[in-house]
């Protein structure tokens, strides 16, 4: 009976442990991600923060636990399948959390104006350049989702939604929502990162005891 409540205690500990380190991994790919438009933050700030977002915290989420492995030799050490999860789902975060950053930034100080076309890249992903109508250029680019079409062409009138400070990205004022979207990647991370952990865990007293 000892050994059960034992075993129990020690399989709770190993869930609170890693259900708080994927909290963290998923939550700072999301947050980072997210303030960077929103506050905003200073370039070299934001780039620091989006490399965290998309790169740092998403391999931490997997390199981690097997790091921790501190019994199994190194060359026998592998990784649980769970933790691809929330490698996938924290770059995820990190990318479009960038972009819903930016939907709520425009939402709070966007300016909504008549906008030229100065130039449009219509390479791989259409890119229009703008500028208002009274001569203010708009930074950064309009992208081909928020309506640079392939039938927009140089010197074409546009409405947009721009950010005067110049960090989120104009759009045409009908952006959907990607909470949704998050909030289930978000979910997925955690929920995975925290399976894989318990699992690593385990595997690395099986192998003690063996």
């Amino acid at each position: 009976m000892a050994d059960v409540i034992s075993g129990n205690r020690v399989v709770g500990s190993d869930v609170v442990r890693w259900l708080a380190f994927s909290l963290v991994c998923a939550g700072g790919s999301w947050g980072l991600s997210w303030l960077g438009p929103v506050v905003p933050l200073p370039s070299g700030v934001r780039a620091v923060a989006g490399l965290s977002a998309i790169v740092v915290l998403p391999l931490a989420s997997v390199l981690v636990p097997v790091l921790l492995l501190r019994r199994v030799p190194r060359k026998k050490r592998k990784v649980a399948w769970q933790l691809i999860v929330p490698l996938m789902a924290g770059v995820a975060l990190g990318i479009f959390g960038t972009a819903a950053g930016g939907s709520a930034a425009l939402a709070d100080r966007g300016v909504s104006a008549d906008a030229v076309v100065v130039s449009a890249d219509y390479s791989s992903t259409n890119h229009c350049e703008l500028r208002t109508v009274d001569g203010r250029d708009i930074s950064p680019s309009l992208s081909e989702s928020d309506g640079c079409r392939d039938s927009v062409s140089k010197g074409d009138e546009v409405r947009v939604r721009y950010d005067p400070e110049g960090v989120a990205r104009p759009d045409n004022g009908h952006t959907g929502s990607d909470t949704a979207f998050l909030a289930t990647l978000f979910g997925m991370a955690v929920v995975m990162g925290t399976w894989g952990g318990v699992r690593q865990s385990r595997w690395d007293r099986a192998y003690d005891g063996a």
